[in-house]
This record gives structure tokens, C-alpha cells and sequence, in this order.
């Protein structure tokens, strides 16, 4: 019995040792080949697990598009406040591919990356073919953009534009105003302004976006460094842009804006946006998990589209009089359009009050960005912009009439998309679950050699107890020596006592 508590507790302890020796082995070794997975599925190379969803985005994008419709045109030809009522969304399925794919020997890759637009009648509010009134956006914005040229050439232009049937507002479908559409007073301002419009034929806001290219990207892949992996290196081989009135605000920073490095950090993170012609910075606002998987949030600072007086380093974006609006004439036609916030967002409350009809609100109108901060990889996102147009009266163009100064919203879209379906199912299992299973089985190990050692050591210490207490050397349970053959002999005995004889 004593012998099988001895190995008992023998096989315990070696019991317990093992599980402390494989759940330090764990403890230590699990981090570093999740980091060494990480790494190397990570990198852009063709033998990475995240190179095709790099090359055709699997990911379902939608871009919903609400026209803001002036319900007043013609008081606001007068001089009054123009009434917006918020039309849409009008919904299209995004499909992104990368072509021209070119690794280089500095550790970059170049690519073009078109886009494709479908319209999805079941998740719009309406059709492509529903009129909407909003401003003439090329008579409007050719007025302000002459507004300085000499009288003579607005009054001819004026003239013509009457003769044309042009007005300062115009009824046209969704379609025509999102795709293009031609139009007459397109080659009468390249004959009376040449060189004002860099563009011929059909005009639409989102025409250079459909089947086109957002330009050529060089990115870095990560091979020799991966917290370099998808920064852009350059875009259409520059370093800096030139829109811009400072060499900060025309750097080119972060990535393309699809992912990140992994193993981020809860700070910020920056993209270059072709789109809005700048880079961004969002920053970190909360933790939590999208379908099971960890998440950092990013969103916009208030400091986005700040004007130079409330945030210094915005100043060579606009001179603007307001916050929460960025001139981006310099790179969208020479016209005099704005980026913002939906619904002004975030903006200068007098951009809100100068119409009627805006009710901005961080759940609606603000941008988000989740990401899986081991991997870098975006799993539910919502890019939100409105387009805004300067318009005003201009003397000398009788079209403009009496319409004082505003920034009128023309529309705003958002770019959503969210990681669903066999590829969040993939990336779950392999970048979530295994992982949890490893740490799990580190601390269930550690967890187990406790129990397991000092187990083996109680039955240690009672098996020598137990043994003690048998061994015939232990005290007080020594038993009486027999007496010895002397103790009974005669001489012990009264020697007084009379014989007996027979």
C-alpha cells in the first residue's frame, strides 16, 4: 500500500511538472508563432493567405448616395434661405479588382485598382430615373469661378447661357447627375472660357469613378519590414501632391486606405484618400468586436476639416472663414466645391443655420472604421463625404439673380462595407479561434500543475507519516524486553525459606 502511494504521488508530480513545463512552453512559444502566422500571412506576396482578398476585395461594398433637393429655387433666386429635403438612399453595389499588378526590387508593389458600380433597386429608396431640382452645377460653379474675369466675357456668356434655356437650377434624374449627361453649356464655356473646364463631353459628379481607376499606387509588401507592409510609397510616382498651400498638408501618408500593418497600437491611423485629394488621420475611439472578432474603431477627429484658425496645421487646406469644410477646387475642376461632413457634421454651426432641412448627428452622418488590430484588416467600415457648392450672385451673369452667398450641399455618400459569409468564417477560425484555443490550453496547463504538485506532495508527506508511525524504532511503541533466565533463579528467592523434604 505504502508503495503504491509513493509512485502515486511520484506520477502527480511528474504530472504537474509537465503541465508547468508545457503551459510556460505555451505561455512563451504561442506569441511568437502567432506573431511569425501573422507576419507571414500578412506580407503582399502571392504565397500570402491575405493576397487574393489584397487583390479582388471580397468584402461586399455598397455605396449609398442621398441627393439634398431644393424645395425653393426660385426664393432662393430672391435672396431667401434655401429649404433642403434629403432624397434616397440611392444604393450600388461596389466591385473592386487590382490590375497591373508589379513587384519591385525596393520591397513595393504597384497596381491600378478599378471600380465598378451596379444599382441595387431592392436597397434604395427609388429609382435611378426620379427627377431631382438641384443647382446647375456648371453654371454655378463657372459663375463664381469668373466672377474676377472682365464684364464683357461674363455678359456674352450670360447671354448665351439665355439663349440656351439655362437656369440656375436644374431637374434632372438621379442617373444623369451621378453618371453624366451632356450638355450644351459644356461647349459654350469652352468657347467663350477656354481652359476653364479640363474636361469634354458628358459631366457627371461620380463619372470619373465608374470603370476608372483611382491612380497608379506603389506600395510597400512588408517582405524585409512588416510594419511597413501597405504604405504607400508613392501615387502616380509622386511623393507629395501639389494641391495644397504647405508641404505638410500635401505629404502623402499611411496606406491606400484598404489595410493596415498589423499589431496596431490604440492611437491613430492614416490613409491617402484620391478622393478627397488628402490624407486623413482618424483616431482610436473604442474597443469591442465585430462578430466575435476584436476590433479598434477609428473615427474622424474634430480636427478633420477644421479651418486654420481652429487647428494650425489645416491652414494649407483652406483659408476658410468656417470649420468642417475643405476647398478642393484645386483637384475637382477648378470648381468651387467643398468636402464635409454629412449634414455638416461636426462643422461650424452657421454652415447648418445658412439652410433649412439639415440635422446632423454622429450615429447618422459619422465615419468609422473597425479593424482587427493583430492583422491590420478592416472588418466593417462606413467612409462617409457630402459634396457641397459655393454659389452666389455674380454681376454680369443674369442667371445668379439675387442668391446670396451659402455653401449648399449638393449630396453625401457613404462607402460601407463588413467582412461576412466563408471569408469572416476563415478568418475567425484561423486568427481568432486557434489563437483563444492556444491561450486557453496554456492557462489550463499552468492551471492543472498546481493541483497536480501539491497533490503529489500531500501524498508525499502522509506516506512518510504513515511509514513512521510502523517503523519499530519510533518512540513509545517500543514493547518489554522478555525476562532474562537470572530473574528466575533461586538466588532471587528468600533464601530463609525453609526446605521442604521429602
Amino acid at each position: 500500500m505504502a508503495v503504491a502511494r509513493r509512485r502515486l504521488s511520484v506520477g502527480l508530480g511528474l504530472a504537474g511538472v509537465c503541465c508547468a513545463l508545457l503551459g510556460g512552453c505555451l505561455l512563451l512559444v504561442g506569441p511568437v508563432i502567432i506573431r511569425q502566422q501573422v507576419n507571414k500571412n500578412v506580407k503582399i506576396d502571392p504565397s500570402s493567405m491575405s493576397f487574393q482578398m489584397w487583390k479582388d476585395i471580397p468584402v461586399p461594398f455598397f455605396l449609398s448616395a442621398y441627393f439634398f433637393e431644393v424645395l425653393n429655387p426660385n426664393q432662393v433666386l430672391k435672396g431667401a434661405k434655401p429649404v433642403l429635403s434629403q432624397r434616397g438612399p440611392y444604393v450600388y453595389r461596389e466591385y473592386r479588382n487590382k490590375t497591373n499588378i508589379t513587384f519591385h526590387d525596393n520591397d513595393t508593389v504597384s497596381y491600378l485598382e478599378y471600380r465598378k458600380f451596379f444599382f441595387q433597386p431592392r436597397l434604395s429608396n427609388g429609382t435611378e430615373d426620379e427627377y431631382v431640382v438641384v443647382p446647375n452645377i456648371l453654371l454655378m460653379g463657372a459663375a463664381v469661378m469668373m466672377e474676377n474675369w472682365p464684364k464683357s466675357v461674363r455678359e456674352a456668356l450670360s447671354g448665351f447661357l439665355f439663349v440656351l434655356g439655362q437656369k440656375a437650377f436644374m431637374n434632372r434624374t438621379v442617373k444623369e447627375i451621378m453618371w453624366g449627361y451632356n450638355d450644351p453649356l459644356i461647349d459654350a464655356i469652352n468657347i467663350f472660357a477656354p481652359g476653364l473646364l479640363p474636361f469634354k463631353g458628358k459631366f457627371g459628379l461620380f463619372i470619373d469613378f465608374n470603370n476608372s481607376n483611382s491612380g497608379l499606387f506603389t506600395v510597400n509588401t512588408g517582405m524585409k519590414n512588416i510594419s511597413e507592409v501597405h504604405m504607400v510609397d508613392s501615387w502616380n510616382g509622386l511623393k507629395k501632391v501639389n494641391y495644397w498651400r504647405s508641404s505638410q498638408c500635401n505629404m502623402i501618408n499611411g496606406t491606400a486606405g484598404e489595410m493596415w500593418p498589423p499589431f496596431m497600437s490604440p492611437t491613430s491611423l492614416e490613409f491617402y484618400s484620391p478622393d478627397a485629394c488628402r490624407s486623413m488621420t482618424l483616431v482610436y475611439e473604442q474597443s469591442g468586436k465585430f462578430e466575435g472578432v476584436p476590433t479598434y474603431r477609428f473615427v474622424a477627429p474634430k480636427t478633420l476639416f477644421a479651418n486654420g484658425t481652429d487647428y494650425a496645421p489645416n491652414e494649407g487646406f483652406c483659408p476658410c472663414l468656417q470649420s468642417g469644410i475643405q476647398n478642393v477646387s484645386t483637384c475637382r475642376l477648378n470648381a468651387p466645391l467643398f468636402i464635409s461632413h454629412p449634414h455638416f457634421y461636426n462643422a461650424d454651426p452657421s454652415l447648418v443655420n445658412a439652410v433649412e432641412g439639415l440635422h446632423p448627428s454622429k450615429e447618422q452622418h459619422g465615419l468609422f472604421l473597425d479593424v482587427h488590430p493583430m492583422t491590420g484588416i478592416p472588418m466593417n467600415c462606413s467612409i462617409k463625404l457630402q459634396l457641397n457648392l459655393y454659389i452666389k450672385e455674380v454681376s454680369g451673369i443674369s442667371q445668379t439673380k439675387n442668391i446670396k452667398p451659402v455653401v449648399l450641399p449638393l449630396l453625401w455618400f457613404a462607402e460601407s462595407g463588413s467582412m461576412e459569409g466563408p471569408v469572416l468564417k476563415q478568418f475567425y477560425t484561423n486568427l481568432v479561434l486557434l489563437p483563444s484555443v492556444l491561450d486557453y490550453l496554456q492557462y489550463t496547463f499552468l492551471g492543472l500543475s498546481v493541483p497536480l504538485i501539491i497533490s503529489a506532495a500531500v501524498l508525499m508527506a502522509l506516506s512518510k507519516r504513515i511509514e513512521a508511525k510502523k517503523s519499530p524504532s519510533a518512540p513509545g511503541r517500543q514493547s518489554k524486553a522478555p525476562p532474562s533466565s537470572s530473574e528466575t533463579t533461586p538466588l532471587l528467592h528468600d533464601t530463609d525459606a525453609p526446605s521442604q523434604e521429602c
